[in-house]
């Protein structure tokens, strides 16, 4: 077996295991106890977290992360990759530490000259916008790592009235309009409630609470269909121009929903919660004069609230500017 060919197993072989003995690598590969050692040293200056545990029992471990073995790609998925790498940097936060960066670094160091030179022509001509939204990164990587490792964690969460503690078993995240979001089952409230990320002033793993198994079996899509079939339901009927069908397109809530026409327009037909038509109201309020409410009436009511508020925002700015 050629030397790199050897490296790269025995990389996979570590990597697969939380820790591992000479004797044990030597009788696998069949090799000497001092090729073995020679080659883990060897892997140890390439950059491979490799450490000894010294006494009764010990042997070597992988520090921290596992890595993964290499992975060929051809020339559309190396592009592919590294576009979806770099559209991230578009967001305020990331639940991945500084892995997104890292990863796409190694990525771009070790392509073919040409193939840079094609991602280089690209750079600043191709993006994938997100609006910037400010919020902890820290919280967001816990709240990952509490998904992955299946624990509750405690929150501090601004609720607009003020902070308040909540235990709560997150069941995924997700991004939308440059927020990230994480529907949760809240033991307090006992049911299922979906927190936005920037407003969580600090979470920790709690061991101290039991994971529910019927929440860990939720997921992004039907977290909250048990909720939304058992509540009360009005139609929601709104018109959209060209400009609004593709602004709501992009609206997880709103996409499925919507009919469109030959000219571009389009409309929205759909049944909602009758406890949640603010909700609603406030994201089709978001693309202005793209979007009319039909109906139900309470829509209409709370636009015609936001546009009198706006208003006299307005009217007491433009006192102020001809006094």
């Amino acid at each position: 077996m050629l030397k790199s060919q050897r490296l790269i197993q025995l990389i996979m072989i570590v990597n697969a295991r939380k820790s591992f003995t000479v004797p044990e690598l030597a009788d696998e590969l069949g090799l000497s106890k001092r090729t073995i050692t020679r080659d883990l040293q060897e892997l140890s200056e390439l950059g491979i977290p490799i450490y000894s545990v010294q006494g009764r029992g010990g042997g070597y471990r992988l520090l921290q992360e596992r890595l993964l073995p290499p992975i060929t790609f051809t020339e559309s998925e190396a592009v592919a990759m590294f576009f979806a790498c770099q559209s991230l940097q578009y967001f305020g936060s990331l639940p991945f530490d500084e892995g997104a960066s890292s990863a796409l670094h190694k990525f771009y160091h070790y392509l073919p000259p040409d193939i840079k030179e094609q991602i280089n022509r690209l750079k600043n001509k191709v993006v994938i916008w997100n609006p910037l939204r400010s919020m902890s990164a820290k919280c967001l990587r816990t709240l990952m790592q509490a998904i992955m490792v299946r624990s509750v964690v405690t929150i501090e969460y601004d609720t607009g009235k003020g902070a308040e503690r909540r235990d709560i078993q997150p069941i995924g995240l997700y991004a939308s309009q440059g927020y990230w979001y994480c529907p949760a089952y809240c033991f307090e409230r006992k049911g299922y409630r979906l927190f936005r990320a920037d407003r969580v002033r600090s979470v920790s793993l709690n061991d101290l609470l039991a994971c529910l198994d019927e929440v860990d079996k939720k997921s992004i899509f039907d977290w909250n269909v048990d909720e939304l079939n058992a509540s009360e339901k009005q139609e929601l009927i709104a018109t959209l121009t060209p400009m609004g069908v593709r602004s709501l397109e992009e609206n997880g809530w709103f996409n499925e929903f919507i009919e469109h026409y030959e000219d571009g327009s389009g409309e929205i037909r759909m049944m909602i919660p009758v406890n949640k038509v603010s909700f609603y109201a406030e994201m089709i309020w978001g693309v202005g004069e793209a979007a009319r409410i039909i109906e139900p009436p309470e829509a209409i009511t709370y636009i015609e609230q936001k546009l009198k508020m706006m208003r006299q925002q307005y009217k007491v700015q433009s006192k102020l500017i001809n006094s």
